[in-house]
């Protein structure tokens, strides 16, 4: 549990419901950083996340491993008709259980954006044109051989991220110090 005394009883006899602090906005009355915990813990399924309130019930529960950082958190995403609707904590979680971060549990709406790009993009003639994965990678590829045999394997740098899992950083230093031939190798989560 998060332990931020979000919810209490207020009023009293038969007005008694479970509410913020003095029956006043969560933002002014907690220290509730609306994580969705409670929906979670709720025991009889009173409180409900709005998304998948109006959505209705799911097709199906899809267990999977959180994209977000390298904890490795588990959560079951919730699918209606082919699409994404929120997420669930997944009890059998060895590494979470019921404790699901707010980015875990509320940061899948990017999934089904338009904004979202599908295939790789490569810049032709100063605009962006679609290309197939076998196009970007070899692209990349000798555009990383051009910058190595001009300027050597110090001139490039990885910049890993924690929102990876430890696999792919650690394939990320290997191939820079393997293959590229450096240790200009970093992660945001340094210290």
């Amino acid at each position: 549990m998060q332990c931020c005394d979000t919810l209490e009883w207020t009023n009293r006899g038969f007005d008694t419901k479970v509410a913020p602090a003095f029956d006043e906005p969560l933002i002014d009355s907690s220290s509730c950083l609306f994580c969705g915990t409670c929906v979670s813990a709720c025991p009889v399924g009173a409180l409900t996340e709005k998304p998948m309130h109006y959505a209705g019930l799911p097709d199906k529960k899809v267990k999977t491993t959180c994209p977000f950082c390298g904890v490795g958190c588990n959560f079951d995403l919730n699918v209606k008709d082919d699409k994404v609707i929120g997420v669930t904590s997944n009890l059998t979680s060895p590494v979470n259980g019921r404790l699901t971060c707010v980015k875990g549990r509320f940061g899948t709406d990017y999934i089904h954006s338009p904004e979202r790009l599908t295939t790789p993009l490569i810049k032709k003639n100063g605009e962006f044109v679609e290309a197939s994965w076998d196009e970007a990678y070899d692209l990349i590829a000798s555009k990383f051989g051009e910058i190595k045999t001009t300027y050597g394997g110090d001139a490039i740098a990885a910049l890993s991220s924690a929102r990876c899992v430890n696999e792919d950083n650690y394939l990320m230093q290997k191939f820079m110090r393997a293959a590229i031939g450096t240790n200009n190798v970093d992660h945001c989560a340094r210290t």
